[in-house]
């Protein structure tokens, strides 16, 4: 893929990093302009008030991401940006769980920038980058002997960040998409994104059941 003329998200916290990021993407990659955000709400703006995007880079840590189901959610409503996460984290479960949600790389953050490089040259290219490391990752729980108690399954509310949960609170309170970005001050474009993360948490196709059931979990 031709990269000339195109512009990159880099979303992390780290501004360090995304100043490394920059560097790679524009000497490296042929990108012409980056932008820097500190927050998923900042991203949600940039990608829905200023489209063009081709790639979004999203620390799996950042302020506003509680669950996978908000990637995915950006992955739906931007189907033309190539979208992966950057993270320190080793995790086999956490990189199965991005990769599941249906974005396009987990790129480690402790591979060189080489590797970077190439990863990022790969996912732009239109493939799926997995890390090699995951192969040889065991799962938390392999080769312990002792029985463990099963954790109990989260409660989906416990999967949604403060700002979903307003976005939730004034869904229930019968608000349109409109009324909602009015009144928290947000763009259209960040609450569609908000409400596909809310449909992808509770399983739900309509408007009216994740209202019923956002009402049924914040009575109980």
């Amino acid at each position: 893929m031709d990269k000339a003329g195109q512009v990159a998200l880099v979303a992390d916290k780290d501004e360090y990093f995304r100043l490394a990021l920059q560097t790679m993407l524009t000497d490296q990659l042929g990108f012409n302009g980056i932008v820097h955000v500190t927050s998923l709400d900042e991203a949600l703006e940039q990608l829905s008030q200023k489209p063009g995007k081709t790639l979004a880079l999203f620390d799996h840590t950042l302020p506003g991401i509680k669950s996978v189901a908000c990637l995915t959610a950006v992955r739906d409503c931007f189907p033309n940006l190539r979208l992966a996460v950057l993270s320190m984290s080793h995790r086999k479960e956490d990189i199965l769980a991005a990769l599941e949600a249906g974005i396009h790389g987990y790129v480690p953050k402790t591979i060189s920038p080489t590797q970077l490089i190439a990863a990022l040259r790969l996912i732009m290219d239109g493939l799926i980058y997995v890390p090699p490391l995951v192969a040889s990752i065991r799962p938390a729980s392999e080769g312990v002997q002792e029985l463990k108690a099963v954790p109990a399954k989260k409660p989906p509310i416990d999967n949604l960040s403060p700002r979903q949960r307003e976005v939730l609170k004034l869904l229930m309170q019968g608000k349109s998409n409109k009324e909602i970005a009015q009144t928290m001050n947000l763009g259209e474009g960040t609450v569609k994104v908000h409400m596909a993360a809310l449909f992808r948490v509770f399983g739900a196709r309509s408007r009216a059941a994740v209202a019923a059931a956002g009402s049924q979990l914040l009575s109980s």
